[in-house]
């Protein structure tokens, strides 16, 4: 697996992404999504959607403000409780994040833990700046990003959200109403937030602009109609089996999903736990690479009773790419007596007005699009080159257009300019093919499509399979419908006699 760094000059290289303000030396935490990460940015965007929203007849969509009134904030208790500790550099007086230095130095899990408790292992520790320098005393530092209202100073402050859910508690009674849906539903929304990160790191993975995938799923926890699914065996490390403070790296077990009911999480987490985890699955993601965790106590967030975050083995260790947190009453709870409004929401099939549980399941975009590329890079030493090997449905462009020669240009060009009604094509005539082929696959293009001079005559054809490198000749009429197939996961060897790359 190559580091972190070596992904982001890929990235960079690939026109996939870029640091913001490049040419004045970039922004810590801030990035552009060049013209092929946004294109996989949307399929991963649009595949979550469908799956979670257009799939289900339980969920509906909804779009909240980036900016909303700062009263928000203070009944969430993001204004006094969304802190991180940080340290200053005593001669350089630059600062970090307390829990990152412990967790670096002493291999330990240090996310929650009280600012007396990291500066006693700092000390005991002899735990020095990155500069090789002592640390001051460690302070609470809060992460939300403020902003300024109109055009004065007084009384106008307002916040960037941090997070996306906060606009949906808000929104719930009014979203259940115009839909007419009863409990239990879910509310999902995808959009920015941002975050003031003390030591923005590791890529995208940690910035302080970033994209959420969340939706609040509402029960009335006297009735919850507990779901029926599939179970399936996944890899777990619960709160109890790391204990107080262990290892990073602790082995976890093999275990189904349904053995966590009752005694470490509920029936409806477990469910959201399983759907997250096979939607990875589903789209390329080796699982073995893939692990549940649950919180520790003095981890957990302040809004929340329990929590499993999905992580991804990365270079740099195991990370949350997914959380499921049961939030309880906590946001409508506050909301209901910071605003006194009642935000009772309708239960048909008790007759009855409850104020529901949450369990939220949420994910960031842009760690997704981070865990895609690495499931997905492979350094074909036979090749060559590099094959992206993403998931058709995620792929930033689904066909490459090629002319064997210059002088077929001009049909070459026709063929491009009919599937690019259908699909993302680029249309490539420089080089030999082979390295044209050698471009397609370091941006992932499942199919590449070459006409040659036995094309004029047969009117036929070659399409070649992106993983495999075969090639079946094809007619050029039945060339949508052929690409249509092989997208949705037709063999090649269906459309044709195959013919091995060489």
């Amino acid at each position: 697996m190559i580091s972190i760094d070596e992904m982001a000059v890929f990235c960079k290289k690939k026109g996939f992404i870029f640091t913001t303000g490049d040419i004045y030396g970039g922004l810590s935490g801030f990035f552009d999504y060049g013209p092929y990460g946004i294109e996989l940015k949307n399929n991963i965007k649009n595949v979550w959607w469908k799956r979670f929203v257009h799939d289900r007849e339980d969920v509906v969509g909804f779009d909240g403000a980036i900016i909303t009134n700062p009263k928000v904030w203070k009944a969430s208790g993001h204004i006094y409780c969304f802190e991180e500790v940080l340290v200053e550099d005593s001669k350089t007086q630059e600062r970090f994040r307390a829990d990152h230095l412990v967790e670096e130095a002493l291999n330990i899990k240090a996310d929650g833990l009280s600012k007396e408790d990291l500066w006693k292992l700092i000390q005991e520790n002899n735990i020095l700046s990155p500069n090789g320098n002592p640390l001051k005393e460690p302070i609470q530092f809060n992460l939300m990003l403020s902003t300024q209202i109109g055009p004065t100073k007084k009384d106008n402050i307002a916040y960037l959200r941090p997070e996306t859910a906060q606009m949906i508690f808000t929104q719930a009674k009014l979203i259940q109403e115009t839909t007419r849906l009863s409990l239990p539903f879910g509310i999902a929304q995808i959009g920015k937030a941002f975050r003031n990160e003390i030591s923005p790191r590791d890529f995208l993975f940690r910035c302080r602009e970033f994209e959420q995938m969340e939706l609040e799923f509402f029960i009335n926890s006297d009735n919850p109609r507990e779901p029926e699914f599939e179970d399936i065996k996944i890899n777990v490390l619960t709160a109890e089996e790391q204990g107080s403070r262990k290892k990073n790296e602790m082995e976890h077990k093999k275990r189904s999903i349904s053995s966590l009911i009752g005694k470490h999480t509920t029936a409806w987490n477990a469910y959201w736990l399983k759907e997250a985890w096979q939607w990875f699955a589903e789209l390329g993601i080796n699982t073995d690479n893939l692990r549940l965790r649950q919180h520790t106590k003095d981890e957990l967030a302040h809004y929340s009773c329990n929590c499993y975050d999905i992580e991804y083995k990365f270079p740099f260790g195991w990370k949350e790419i997914h959380g499921s947190a049961d939030r309880s009453r906590y946001d409508l709870e506050q909301h209901q007596k910071h605003s006194n409004k009642k935000l009772l929401l309708r239960d048909d099939f008790v007759q009855q007005n409850v104020l529901p549980k949450v369990i939220e399941p949420s994910q960031g975009v842009d760690r997704a699009f981070l865990v895609f590329l690495y499931d997905a890079y492979n350094d074909d030493k036979k090749r060559g080159n590099i094959v992206l090997k993403l998931h058709p449905k995620l792929a930033p462009v689904k066909v490459g257009v090629f002319p064997l020669v210059n002088k077929l240009d001009g049909e070459a060009k026709k063929i491009f300019g009919e599937l690019k009604k259908e699909f993302v094509c680029i249309y490539d005539r420089s080089g030999s093919v082979g390295r044209r082929y050698a471009r397609a696959d370091e941006l992932g293009i499942p199919l590449c499509i070459t006409l040659d001079f036995e094309s004029l005559d047969d009117k036929m054809v070659t399409v070649r399979d992106r993983d495999t490198t075969y090639q079946v000749r094809v007619k050029i009429k039945e060339l949508n419908q052929t690409i249509k197939g092989l997208l949705e996961g037709k063999k090649l060897e269906s459309f044709g006699k195959l013919i091995k790359s060489t």
